[in-house]
């Protein structure tokens, strides 16, 4: 009887390690062919010609003939004009031109006064080309008194100030994109970008002030490095020099989450309606498009200008992140309101005029990922078709432990986990079975011949 039931086990036993080896191999085979070795290259677009023949047209015409440019719905660039001579030149470029009532130097003189005024926490404003306004907001921390002394101001101004409530607060985002934590906090790491000696990360000014000590999300055991340099308020960057003084494999891609990432390939400006992308080590990727330019906002902790405001959504935590479009770099986290449930406004510090600023230049990935260099600046995406750039996996900062890449079901380490089990487990039945065969042979020999 007691043989019977060993004979049953070993025969159950052999029977699930067959089974486990079959499931392996379906999931291993899945896992393959879910995940193509030479993942195609995003699509590009023609934005950046769009976007630069709108930003030579304004150049050329000047900021009293002029107010601004954005791409279309259609991708093509407008203009728009203040005269009917300007929107024939527009016109004859191949741009389609818009006739407003005031020009570039009308809407900057009117921002110019806004920031002339007491300063009033919780307030930002921007220049809206497409309405041909500057837009003013008060979040839900401004008094009703303050709104109302504010409101007079920027009817003092003009008809062409607009006054708008919004919902919930406008604050930085501390609490890419992969989670980087010090004493004050936690924040996004933003860009790799270099000096041409030692390797950075540029993120967020508000994150920490000089001397801020950063570690990994690992645990918060390993020291990345220590901010060197920034400037927040009145700009939103920083500079946190790496420990080993290399961003290591990998410096030229942006993680986007699940262990994938972007390959970023230049810088450029963001355009009015621009379809964007943000990742943060909170809410992940995001995308929105560039809803203003030169927005100004009046953070608790203080006022930053220059600014580009997007509808994409952010969360505590995503500070410092990166914004980017078709692989080129635009910007960095600051701040907004909302968050990524009911959606919301949030503000970038333009990565051009922090790299200027901190002498710096952005390690960049080759799009076929062969290597990466320091780059110089490129055109960005357009709106609707855009996408965030050429897939990578993500291998810097902090990378991937051995044992997150085993156990993720996108991988193939979960399949290759399940048919190592199965190959021990038949493996085990089997000596179990010879060893057993051996000792009933040796009690047999005992007894036949003493």
């Amino acid at each position: 009887m007691r043989h019977a039931r060993r004979r049953i086990v070993r025969r159950v036993a052999r029977l699930a390690a067959v089974g486990g080896l079959l499931l392996g191999g379906t999931m291993v085979t899945r896992a393959v062919a879910s995940e193509p070795p030479h993942a195609p290259a995003a699509p590009r677009t023609s934005a950046g010609p769009a976007s630069g023949t709108g930003g030579a047209l304004v150049d050329r015409l000047g900021a009293s003939r002029t107010a601004g440019h954005w791409i279309g719905s259609d991708g093509r660039p407008v203009v728009a004009v203040t005269d009917a001579g300007a929107a024939g030149e527009v016109r004859r470029a191949g741009a389609e031109a818009q006739v407003v009532a005031h020009s570039m130097t009308e809407l900057k003189s009117a921002a110019s006064a806004l920031r002339s005024a007491p300063r009033v926490a919780g307030t930002a404003w921007a220049l809206d080309y497409r309405s041909n306004a500057v837009v003013v907001r008060g979040d839900s921390t401004v008094s009703g008194a303050d709104w109302a002394r504010l409101t007079r101001v920027a009817e003092g101004i003009g008809g062409f100030v607009r006054m708008e409530r919004t919902e919930g607060a406008f604050t930085t985002r501390l609490n890419g994109a992969r989670p980087i934590l010090s004493t004050a906090g936690r924040c996004s790491a933003g860009f790799n970008v270099t000096d041409g000696k030692s390797d950075f990360i540029l993120t967020a000014g508000h994150c920490g002030p000089t001397g801020s000590v950063w570690f990994g999300a690992g645990g918060g055991d390993r020291q990345l490095g220590t901010t060197v340099a920034g400037s927040f308020p009145g700009d939103d960057f920083s500079l946190v020099a790496y420990e080993g003084g290399r961003a290591g494999d990998g410096a030229g891609v942006v993680a986007v989450g699940d262990g994938k990432g972007v390959r970023i390939t230049g810088t450029g400006e963001a355009a009015v309606g621009q379809r964007v992308f943000r990742s943060g080590s909170t809410s992940g990727l995001r995308d929105g498009q560039v809803t203003a330019l030169d927005a100004t906002v009046n953070y608790p902790e203080g006022t930053v200008s220059g600014l580009i405001q997007t509808n994409v959504c952010a969360e505590p935590g995503d500070s410092g992140g990166p914004m980017f479009s078709e692989g080129i770099a635009l910007g960095v986290t600051s701040g907004g309101s909302g968050d990524c449930a009911k959606g919301g406004t949030t503000f970038f510090q333009p990565v051009t005029e922090a790299l200027t600023s901190l002498g710096m230049r952005m390690i960049v990935s080759s799009p076929d990922g062969s290597g990466q260099r320091a780059a110089p600046p490129a055109a960005a995406g357009a709106p609707g078709t855009a996408s965030p750039g050429t897939p990578a996996q993500v291998t810097g900062l902090d990378g991937a432990t051995l044992l997150s890449r085993l156990t993720d079901r996108r991988n193939v380490g979960p399949g290759l986990l399940v048919i190592a089990g199965s190959l021990i487990a038949l493996a085990g039945t089997r000596w179990l079975r010879a060893e057993q065969d051996r000792k009933a042979y040796r009690r047999y020999y005992s007894a036949t011949w003493g």
